[in-house]
């Protein structure tokens, strides 16, 4: 039985704000308690909800509430993850790069335009270790990060659905493969454009600041080329998966406690198991060490969007319920293409964004086909704020933790949670608000 968000009070976001604010206040305030408990704080997080849940709805529901989460929504956001982190993390590219604003800039370019093709995960799973080892000379090199997932970890994935979860959502609800790209293409080269001059400008300044601050942990080797390119086979096949699940309709599902499981989603999901093997098998030795591939980071995201998925639920649950739940006032704001991209872009910065475009899709009518005609302007509106706006945090879209935990492992002080945003405030905010102004009418 579908969990009914009319019912639910806004005591039951509590575990969600609780977990939000752990994870923005607590690698400030006590990092070393963190570092150490971070997956044992998320647990205490999640459980918070699952005991008064199974106290007030009944063991039943709570178990389909569980199941639902973990095979329709965790497994497989989890296994294309772990399929892209392992394929890309056995590509090393090596050469004479050395971290200047201009091959900064060429580096996210690149990323930018590969991120609607193999995804902003596969983007920037691939790009970021060379990106972290060309500036791992500087003093200050939190910044190429964070512009890092501005562009490549979200903006870039605008464009189609294989750029971001939100627009694969929006191509299994029958959103045309290429309408997105004929909606955001003009605002996606502004924000691009724009994120690329402002970083430009800060690198600049800093570079000829600072010079070369320090001995190169990761020397230099000659001539340029690529290890493991083997590993592109694995990153198409990831592609392929993806595309199949949303094309491929043999109309045979499996009924799990209330839970629809297509076959063409197990296949995929098998599949993107498969695909994981297959790179470790076939990665060549010493590849993944000169990449110093990690599984920390994976496993820092896997243990945090567990709790994060399911404290999120009886959100979501009151957000679909539209104006007959606790959010109705926020519901009657819902009259224009501003006000869906402003009020299904901020809740995509704090909750994951793929099932915050699928609530403001349904809130918007919920019909594919007339959203993509009568209702373009709002539809394009939800998808530009679920995207762009997913950049506005570290937990907003997945790559971001995930080129976080990276950058960390390899030695860059990245700022907290806060600090994050008021880099995203100062600098992506005011071209998201001239974007609109231009666009989101």
């Amino acid at each position: 039985m579908a969990l009914s968000g009319a019912e639910l009070g806004l005591a039951w976001a509590a575990p969600f704000t609780g977990l939000l604010l752990s994870i923005a206040v607590m690698p400030l305030a006590a990092p070393s308690v963190w570092h150490h408990h971070f997956g044992k704080i998320a647990a205490s997080w999640t459980l918070a909800l699952l005991i008064p849940f199974w106290l007030s709805f009944g063991a039943a529901q709570t178990g389909d509430v569980l199941v639902h989460t973990l095979l329709a929504e965790y497994l497989p956001f989890t296994v294309l993850l772990c399929a892209l982190y392992t394929a890309s993390g056995g590509i090393y590219i090596r050469g004479n790069l050395h971290g200047s604003p201009r091959l900064n800039v060429a580096l996210m370019l690149v990323g930018a335009l590969l991120a609607s093709i193999m995804g902003t995960t596969g983007a920037a799973m691939l790009l970021i270790r060379p990106l972290i080892r060309a500036n791992d000379n500087r003093r200050h090199n939190a910044h190429v990060v964070i512009f890092f997932i501005f562009i490549v970890g979200n903006i870039g994935g605008a464009l189609t659905p294989l750029g971001d979860p939100p627009l694969f959502l929006g191509f299994l609800q029958g959103v045309g493969f290429f309408w997105t790209a004929g909606q955001l293409w003009s605002p996606t080269l502004f924000l691009v454009a724009g994120l690329l001059a402002v970083f430009w400008i800060i690198d600049s300044w800093l570079y000829r600041k600072e010079g070369i601050t320090r001995d190169d942990p990761t020397p230099d080797s000659p001539g340029l080329g690529v290890d493991g390119a083997i590993n592109l086979l694995p990153l198409a096949a990831v592609v392929g998966l993806v595309l199949m699940s949303g094309t491929w309709k043999p109309g045979v599902v499996f009924d799990v406690r209330g839970t629809p499981l297509a076959l063409q989603a197990l296949v995929r999901d098998l599949g993107l198991v498969a695909v994981t093997a297959v790179s470790l098998l076939i990665t060549p030795a010493g590849v993944r060490a000169s990449n110093q591939f990690s599984w920390a980071p994976m496993q820092e995201v896997a243990k945090l969007f567990i709790a994060i998925f399911l404290t999120m639920v009886p959100v979501l649950a009151m957000l679909r319920a539209g104006e007959a739940g606790v959010f109705a006032p926020l519901a009657r704001q819902l009259d224009s293409p501003w006000a869906y991209f402003w009020l299904a872009g901020s809740l995509s910065s704090v909750l994951d964004n793929a099932p915050t475009y699928l609530a403001f899709f349904n809130l918007a009518g919920g019909d594919a086909q007339r959203l993509m005609t009568d209702g373009a302007a709002v539809l394009a509106a939800i998808s530009a704020g679920s995207v762009f706006m997913g950049a506005m945090t570290y937990i907003g879209n997945a790559p971001n933790f995930m080129v976080k935990a990276i950058a960390e492992d390899r030695g860059v002080k990245m700022p907290s949670f806060g600090g994050y945003l008021l880099w995203s405030g100062a600098v992506l905010l005011p071209l998201l608000f001239v974007m609109a102004l231009i666009w989101m009418h």
